[in-house]
């Protein structure tokens, strides 16, 4: 079975509350086992509706090969076998 997605878990999640919260309201359950049994069917039905819901079918492309390219060792203006030294920014004043 395949794992579950992120919009399987937000439906899901999203029909258990407010499953719960619509039978909690229409029964009137003030007692546990009404608490209980309407906790139980909200349960039942988020997850049904996480089940059932199709898959995602939308791809996501990664290529077949991946190819490195190496940079060059100087930059263009810079003559063959050496390399730029790297600037370095100095401290930047707060200007205070």
């Amino acid at each position: 079975m395949q794992r579950p997605n992120a919009a399987q878990y937000a439906y899901g999640s999203a029909v258990v509350v407010l499953a719960t919260a619509a039978l909690l309201l229409l029964t009137g359950a003030t007692g546990p086992p009404g608490i209980v049994l309407a906790c139980l069917t909200g349960l039942v039905l988020g997850t049904v509706v996480a089940v059932t819901m199709p898959p995602g079918t939308r791809r996501v492309k990664t290529p077949d090969t991946t190819s490195v390219t190496s940079l060059p060792d100087a930059p263009s203006g810079a003559p063959a076998g050496t390399s730029a030294p790297a600037e370095v920014p100095g401290p930047v004043s707060a200007g205070r």
